[in-house]
């Protein structure tokens, strides 16, 4: 399967496709993010790879890092064939100003949330999709909390089933 996965990419998207690693048997497809859409429908399509499982979607992010060249921001897709019992990772680099990449919740429906859940916790918008609001936390946080530059606190947030009833401060 991975051969037949690496020669369909190269065959139609040679141009978006930067490169490809392979760490511990996980096969990786570093594309462009302009060409993620495209990329992840003929995956879908292509009725030879039935590439049919969004399982997830996650963020790093590289500030202070010598991958931080490329862009401070990495969008990694965990894509997988259940027929051909095969899972890969599609990866985008994402610059510090204004990172965003097209949704893919036209292509997978399960996409709405994992979408949701990077945008709320690391900025990242992603354009197209139906409903991108916060997910996980409060409304008034300013900032996303898994970004290397948030500030750490120790003040436990308040959500709506502890106002009445404080939490203690730990020291």
């Amino acid at each position: 399967m991975e051969d037949k996965l690496r020669k369909y990419l190269q065959s139609r998207f040679a141009d978006d496709v930067l490169r490809e690693d392979g760490f511990r048997d996980q096969q990786s497809f570093h594309i462009k993010p302009e060409a993620l859409s495209a990329i992840c429908q003929a995956l879908y399509q292509e009725a030879d790879l039935d590439v049919r499982y969004l399982a997830d979607i996650t963020s790093v992010d590289w500030l202070g890092h010598e991958e931080e060249m490329g862009g401070r921001f990495e969008v990694i897709y965990t894509l997988c064939s259940l027929t051909h019992k095969h899972r890969f990772f599609l990866k985008a680099i994402l610059p510090a100003e204004n990172p965003e990449i097209d949704s893919l919740t036209a292509i997978w429906n399960g996409a709405n949330w994992l979408e949701r859940e990077v945008f709320d916790l690391m900025g990242i918008t992603f354009i197209g999709h139906p409903d991108l609001t916060k997910i996980l936390t409060p409304d008034e946080l300013v900032g996303h909390p898994l970004r290397r530059d948030f500030p750490l606190t120790y003040e436990v947030p308040q959500f709506t089933w502890n106002l009445d009833d404080p939490p203690e401060v730990i020291k």
